[in-house]
């Protein structure tokens, strides 16, 4: 295991937790507007017609030829807060997220969002 260069090439590769049990496959990334370094992985879990996007720390992660592994578990990733996956992340949504992983969220000086798509 290792820190990917780019966590992009991961996309569509299955997201596991720390004892490698599938979380759901990597359908985006959510960077820190503030750093841009990548912060949250969006991960699509749920049936066929029936998918939602839940999203997991990326603080932590590595990566391996065929997945990526994150370090939090896959119980606390499934409740974590949801969105369809046509949705968007709603600012709202963004220190509830945080706090529901335990870290520590700040908006920028201007009040700006944290978390962007790319």
């Amino acid at each position: 295991m290792f820190e990917a260069a780019n966590i992009r090439d991961w996309i569509g590769l299955p997201v596991v937790d720390d004892t490698e049990d599938k979380i759901g496959t990597l359908e985006s990334i959510y960077y820190d507007t503030a750093t841009s370094d990548p912060a949250f992985a969006a991960v699509t879990t749920g049936m066929p017609g029936f998918q939602k996007l839940l999203f997991v720390p990326l603080v932590g992660a590595t990566v391996a030829p065929k997945h990526l592994r994150a370090a939090f578990s896959k119980k606390l990733a499934k409740d974590s807060p949801t969105i369809p996956t046509d949705g968007e992340l709603e600012a709202s949504t963004e220190p509830v997220l945080y706090e529901h992983y335990g870290l520590q969220y700040q908006t920028g000086s201007g009040g700006e969002r944290r978390l962007g798509r790319r």
